[in-house]
């Protein structure tokens, strides 16, 4: 009994991605401190154990010969670095040209792909660490010996791991798909409050928040699928984890549905308990996702949960109990509880299919959409692409290359000794908007002055090389575990590790100060670079990703609206148009949230942009219930009343998305009212269907002349705003 239960322990924290990163940096941190220690290689140490770090920064989710490729790509980029700061260290002027023409060079990299960008990160990340000890180097060829030495350490032990546990990333991002469905599901449950005044609207922002996050999940699921199939076909082995991930996309959909206007359902019901019901159920299905998510990391086989079924069933019966009550005012609103509860039955269906996901149908069409660029002319056509002032990327590399030479001229200027942390902190901290740039800063300073707080106790009670040795491993490892959760507690490690890595070149205690001044004023240069070269303020730009979720809107109905005549099918054409409305929704909420962080003067129109994302967001919601029930539709006078609502509707949202996109007030197009009326009455006979997809049409119809006045005063704010900046000036 102990030893299954220290087996299931250990199973566990190994299916836990972090603990999993950190242990492979562990062996690789080991690997050369043991030996470094045993042979007195004191000064190996520091260029070993940050040729480590920038390789395990550098590595992405790919298969073994993409990973191979990455691997050799990656030490190619890090010798270029590494070697060229050793070359023209000496000459200041040559320097500062090449390190403005790497750094730019770098980062435009990025417009390759999510592999280069974190190859591109690296290499800088290892330029500077070469700087770092360039003074004290014997020869042009020591340093980047031992710094790509580390590197290739850990870039053979990460092609190790992947060739022992190779289906361990695809499993933990499924895992991490269905944790964020279940804070989804419990945002959507909130929904369902049977109060008489219930306000949606920052329920519908929380939710439009954390779908982001089931959005960002997907992508990165796919991602991992990808990398493990020829263009866009899986294999044999990733054929079972690709139709898992084809159930969450259609648990997706159905679970950002809306059938009606949540305020009318509570006004209405508040004297019952069928909003409760169905609140439970919602709760019941949150919890049985985290169960999968717990099974799929651990890679164990799912057994679907009796609560969620039992609250279904629950769920029913008081449905059948409202309908014998025979009230004519509950007439319409238990019509729209009868289409929710039919989606929640599939979504209950299709979580249970998860533990057998073969007797799942998920159509014979299985591509996934690759879009990454593959021969050398596409990844040229993509780099060129960005070069203009209007990319984000080619703004960031700018601001990068330009903030990293002022901070080498500080270095001349002011003769500072070890004044490379400059560079180095400004690397980390500038990112390509304010928002992220300025969260970086508050934790980097924090992170770095609790780093160094602690340090200096624990060089007086470790003096010896073993004890920080052993402190050294841990601060890197923890390093790791923290990156990308809490960067605040990495930064603190990871200044740790530096003062253990220096003092073994007997410069412990002499860089503590300097690294406290030095992070101070490479994060005053990062901040003054993104607040005044080519900044991207987010209130400039949002018309933009507006205008962009609401075209994603009308190609994603385009392509639900055909189906009601053909029938459904989850096609790869179909499956890019629901998944780019998802992606432009999020990146609505995330531009909004990130216009927040900024300054004051530089935010418009905050209560207007809420609102705008809360109207996308119930849209997209309106839509999915029509992608969730789609089938076929036989009555030839129901199809010719969508077909003129859907010309409707397309023409009004491409108004607005031009609208939107040109920054203009506009009059709306002109709507037929009588449409409008047969949308909102169906006859008695008409199907379930075809009831559904007026009722969706006719909720989606009514809140575009809002969504126009919405659209006319962020243009009247952002004239208003611009006349005023040039009057100024």
């Amino acid at each position: 009994m102990p030893n299954s239960r220290l087996k299931f322990t250990f199973r566990r924290y190994w299916a836990n991605d972090r603990i999993n990163y950190s242990i492979r940096v562990f062996i690789a941190l080991v690997g050369v401190a043991l030996p470094c220690w045993y042979w007195q290689a004191s000064n190996a140490v520091t260029p070993l154990v940050l040729g480590i770090i920038a390789s395990a920064l550098a590595e992405t989710d790919d298969n073994i010969r993409g990973r191979i490729k990455a691997l050799s790509m990656t030490l190619f980029c890090f010798l270029f670095a590494s070697l060229s700061i050793e070359l023209l260290f000496d000459f200041p002027w040559l320097f500062a040209i090449g390190l403005f023409t790497s750094t730019f060079g770098f980062i435009m990299l990025g417009a390759m792909g999510a592999r280069y960008a974190s190859i591109a990160f690296a290499s800088l990340l290892l330029a500077v660490y070469t700087m770092l000890g360039a003074e004290n180097s014997p020869n042009l060829w020591y340093q980047p010996t031992l710094l790509l030495g580390g590197a290739t350490w850990y870039g053979l032990l990460s092609l190790s791991w992947q060739l022992l546990w190779p289906n361990q990333p695809v499993q933990q991002s499924l895992a991490s798909v269905f944790s964020e469905f279940a804070h989804y599901l419990d945002s959507k449950s909130k929904l369902f409050e049977p109060v008489a005044n219930l306000t949606p609207q920052p329920l519908r922002l929380e939710a439009a928040s954390q779908n982001a996050r089931v959005v960002t999940a997907l992508n990165n699921a796919k991602a991992t699928l990808l990398h493990r199939a020829r263009r866009g076909h899986p294999n044999e082995t990733g054929d079972k984890f690709l139709k898992i991930y084809f159930l969450a996309q259609d648990i997706h959909e159905r679970a950002s549905s809306s059938h009606y206007r949540y305020q009318d359902l509570a006004a209405t019901f508040q004297r019952s308990d069928v909003l409760f019901r169905f609140q439970r159920l919602l709760t019941s299905q949150a919890a049985a996702c985290r169960e999968i998510s717990h099974a799929l990391a651990m890679g164990k086989q799912y057994r679907h949960g009796a609560d969620s079924v039992r609250a279904l069933d629950e769920l029913q019966e008081s449905l059948q109990y409202l309908k014998a009550q025979n009230n004519p005012e509950w007439r319409v609103f238990v019509i729209q509880l009868e289409y929710l509860f039919n989606n929640l039955a599939t979504v209950e269906r299709q979580l249970s299919n998860v533990s057998n996901p073969d007797v799942a149908q998920t159509g014979d069409d299985i591509e996934l959409a690759d879009t990454e660029a593959r021969s050398l002319k596409e990844l040229w056509q993509r780099f060129i692409a960005q070069f203009t002032p209007d990319s984000i990327l080619f703004r960031h590399a700018l601001r990068m290359a330009i903030a990293l030479v002022v901070g080498y001229g500080c270095i001349q200027a002011l003769d500072l000794e070890r004044g490379y942390w400059i560079l180095l902190t400004t690397l980390f901290v500038c990112q390509p908007n304010y928002s992220a740039t300025r969260q970086k800063l508050v934790q980097r300073v924090a992170g770095t002055l609790a780093g160094l707080l602690i340090g200096i106790p624990l060089l007086y009670l470790f003096p010896g090389q073993e004890g920080q040795l052993v402190l050294m491993v841990l601060a890197g490892v923890l390093f790791f575990a923290f990156r990308t959760v809490r960067y605040g507690l990495a930064t603190m490690f990871i200044t740790l590790l530096v003062l253990f890595c220096f003092n073994q070149l007997g410069e412990g205690f002499a860089v503590i100060l300097p690294r406290l001044g030095d992070t101070l004023l490479g994060c005053l240069l990062a901040v003054l670079a993104v607040s005044f070269i080519l900044p991207d303020w987010q209130a400039r730009r949002l018309h933009t990703v507006m205008s962009s979720a609401i075209g994603t809107n009308r190609d994603y109905l385009g392509q639900i609206i055909g189906q009601y005549r053909i029938g459904k099918k989850d096609s790869l054409q179909y499956r890019v148009a629901r998944r780019d409305a998802h992606n432009t929704d999020a990146q609505l909420s995330t531009a909004i949230s990130n216009m927040l962080a900024e300054p004051g003067r530089y935010r418009m129109a905050t209560d207007e942009c809420f609102r705008f994302l809360t109207l996308n967001h119930a849209m997209l919601s309106y839509i999915s219930a029509l992608g969730a029930h789609r089938t076929r539709l036989d009555d030839e006078r129901t199809h010719q009343l969508v077909a003129q609502a859907h010309r409707q509707i397309h023409e009004q949202l491409d108004c607005l998305a031009k609208q939107l996109s040109g920054n203009v007030c506009a009059l709306a197009p002109d709507t037929d009212s009588d449409l409008e009326q047969r949308l909102s009455q169906w006859r008695d006979e008409d199907c379930t269907s075809a009831r559904m997809v007026l009722q969706q049409l006719h909720l989606i119809n009514r809140m575009l002349p809002e969504l126009h006045s919405l659209a006319n005063k962020l243009a009247a704010r952002t004239s208003k705003a611009a006349l005023a900046s040039d009057t100024s000036q």
